[in-house]
């Protein structure tokens, strides 16, 4: 079946698949459009599409046969505090309408990151501003007193941040 071209495998895979109702659902072949079809992903709300050249055969691992496009949201989250490893970015614990919303890298330019930096340290807490789960309560985390606000760029489709990056950030007057 993996030598077979996408088109011939997909009409084999009919049968098994288009009568289920579980997890994995068939997806009919849409050619042409990609442009058009995207805008519609977009406006579906999901977290995007995978275009696979209808000959290529399957392979494992990352090959030119298919390409993910992504679909991004950018929104605001307040800043919880911030986790330091070495030889890792910085993550950014964030929450959304006071809840635990997930960790996004930091990804500041030098000087904006730098201001970050020294507003932790000036509004350093001992505890967690909002509940967060337990294995992130028990990180060794920086938090900070609410006030910092940090504009996220993050994947859609989920309720937690996903290959999210902090972009930038304000501060709450």
């Amino acid at each position: 079946m993996r030598t077979l071209p996408l088109i011939e495998r997909k009409a084999k895979l009919w049968n098994l698949i288009k009568p289920a109702k579980g997890i994995i659902q068939y997806s009919d072949h849409v050619e042409g459009g990609g442009t058009a079809f995207f805008q519609a992903v977009e406006k579906m709300g999901i977290e995007g599409m995978v275009s696979k050249r209808k000959g290529s055969p399957y392979r494992s691992g990352k090959l030119d046969f298919w390409v993910k496009t992504k679909c991004w949201e950018v929104g605001d989250f307040e800043l919880l505090g911030i986790m330091r490893e070495p030889g890792k970015p910085a993550a950014a614990i964030m929450a959304r309408d006071g809840r635990y919303a997930g960790t996004a890298v930091v990804t500041l330019p030098g000087g904006l990151r730098e201001r970050l930096w020294q507003r932790v340290q000036q509004g350093k807490a001992t505890r967690p501003p909002r509940p967060v789960p337990t294995a992130v309560a028990g990180a060794d985390v920086e938090w900070v007193k609410p006030g910092i606000t940090g504009k996220v760029k993050y994947l859609r489709g989920e309720h937690k941040l996903r290959h999210a990056t902090m972009q930038h950030f304000r501060e709450e007057s």
